[in-house]
């Protein structure tokens, strides 16, 4: 049975996994925008929701625990600054992925995670072409 088997194991140890998704955090967060697998790309936006939802309670014990996560003092300092204040009336869902397609060499499915914008919702669709008529 699957109970209490929520995250995946992406087929590493837990030593690598925790330290692959550490890094992966630090460098969304720092960049705001990472290009990986479907697989990390779900078990990354996990964490890094966590990791702001932290930043908005801005407490000293949440400031702890961000950083066993993230590994830069300076990335944790704009988490609980900059990325607090954006998404402060924000109740969750920080990140966003967006399936790009297969990569070249290993036809693996390749996402993007990028925080969103702001306090407004994501976009529902894409904007349609313009015809050709219209300019």
């Amino acid at each position: 049975m699957r109970h209490r088997k929520r995250h995946g194991r992406l087929n590493r140890d837990a030593s690598h996994r925790r330290a692959m998704l550490r890094n992966m955090v630090t460098s969304l967060l720092d960049h705001e925008r990472v290009q990986t697998t479907d697989a990390k790309a779900k078990e990354l936006r996990r964490l890094a929701d966590r990791m702001i939802t932290l930043g908005k309670r801005g407490s000293l014990h949440a400031r702890r625990r961000a950083l066993t996560v993230i590994r830069d003092e300076t990335i944790a300092a704009k988490v609980f600054g900059e990325l607090a204040e954006r998404y402060r009336a924000r109740p969750g869902g920080y990140t966003r992925v967006l399936k790009l397609g297969r990569r070249v060499g290993d036809a693996a499915p390749v996402s993007v995670v990028q925080l969103v914008e702001g306090s407004e919702p994501a976009p529902k669709g894409r904007k349609k072409k313009a015809a050709k008529g219209d300019a």
